[in-house]
């Protein structure tokens, strides 16, 4: 946790007092690009899906601090707050799957969901007892490769699809494919950034959805991307910027 900071009490006597209504108004969600709307429903600013041809359009949602910190202590909750909960079920009530690696469903604790969530794992190293498997609405997909111990396969297949797609590794392109084929056509990606990394160097970020959290955080954590460099870095288009709270939203999509 982070201390919050203290006014002066001469600042607080210069100012009025703050009503319960002040309150209200301030946890509103604010639009401030691409034109200023003083309060928005984040399923409005983000219904507009992107749309890809031949393939699921994917998009890529990931909190960092101001500093780049993508987790506190290990998990991006230390991050969160009200204002993101609110972008982030607004995201999920739109996608049409999950896609997100297995390391980042154990660390999270991932529970179950009212969307289906695809799981990327080489090597399904995961607890099959787990709520997320055993309570889920829709069973999981469990996306893995042809090196996936065939015992874990076996396990896997009793609580979950199982996608096997790529010989050595999982073959992310035929992934989003696999999932097209299964009649979603909107993917939102959770991470991790080994995943998110994975993704942008096959070329399948098509919306890229950043909060940034208002903390400073610094230690080791990854960035939201991590992997081999992309070259050339490929310019985005800056699409949507939202606040509340001091949590800023924006959207990108790639400018090509």
């Amino acid at each position: 946790m982070f201390p919050t900071a203290v006014r002066s009490a001469g600042a607080l006597q210069a100012t009025e007092p703050f009503s319960r209504a002040d309150a209200v108004r301030s946890r509103r969600v604010r639009q401030l690009f691409p034109e200023p709307v003083e309060s928005v429903e984040p399923l409005d600013v983000y219904r507009d899906l992107p749309v890809v041809e031949g393939r699921p359009a994917v998009r890529l949602n990931m909190i960092s601090s101001v500093d780049g910190s993508t987790a506190v202590d290990g998990l991006s909750g230390g991050l969160g707050g009200p204002a993101d909960r609110k972008v982030f079920a607004a995201l999920r009530s739109l996608a049409d799957v999950v896609l997100v690696a297995a390391g980042t469903v154990r660390a999270e604790t991932y529970g179950p969901a009212r969307i289906p969530i695809a799981v990327v794992s080489g090597s399904l190293n995961l607890d099959w007892t787990t709520p997320f498997f055993t309570a889920a609405t829709h069973r999981p997909i469990m996306v893995t490769s042809k090196q996936a111990p065939p015992a874990e396969v076996e396990q896997a297949q009793a609580v979950a699809d199982v996608l096997i797609v790529g010989d050595t590794a999982v073959d992310l392109p035929a992934a989003i494919q696999g999932l097209g084929e299964r009649g979603f056509r909107h993917v939102l990606a959770e991470g991790g950034p080994s995943l998110n990394g994975a993704l942008a160097t096959a070329g399948l970020v098509d919306e890229l959805c950043l909060t940034f959290a208002p903390r400073l955080v610094s230690g080791t954590a990854k960035r939201i991307v991590a992997g081999e460099a992309l070259v050339p870095p490929p310019a985005l288009a800056l699409h949507t910027i939202c606040e509340e709270d001091g949590y800023l939203f924006l959207r990108y999509r790639f400018a090509g």
